[in-house]
């Protein structure tokens, strides 16, 4: 039984575009994953695996209603998308990406302080 999430949990993939994020956003589909829209920055207003792509996390959390993302960018990126995610009200985001500078992850840590933990 899940505690955070669950089946009716809205994601979203930040790089669902790139190859990673859609080998990882069908397998998501595959599953039975509740993916609701992919975050690709400059690919706006498409679609892919026919979920609509936005240039932002704010875009695509105010149109769909997203909770959560999971991300498949690079690792110079990585902080950033998890900074923004953050921003735009995601409750529950994972990174995969390997090689995240610990300087970078840092900086990510210092930025979430601003937001209030919440304890389940």
């Amino acid at each position: 039984m899940s505690i955070l999430l669950n089946k009716n949990t809205k994601v979203l993939i930040q790089g669902m575009t790139g190859r990673i994020g859609s080998f990882h956003a069908q397998e998501m589909v595959d599953y039975g994953t509740n993916l609701v829209a992919g975050v690709t920055p400059g690919k706006g207003g498409t679609k892919h695996l026919d979920r609509p792509i936005f240039n932002t996390v704010k875009d695509a959390v105010n149109e769909t209603g997203a909770e959560a993302c999971i991300i498949f960018v690079p690792a110079a990126a990585a902080a950033d998308s998890i900074m923004e995610a953050a921003d735009a009200g995601i409750k529950y985001c994972v990174s995969i990406t390997d090689g995240i500078p610990a300087h970078d992850m840092m900086k990510v840590k210092r930025y979430m302080l601003r937001y209030k933990k919440k304890i389940k």
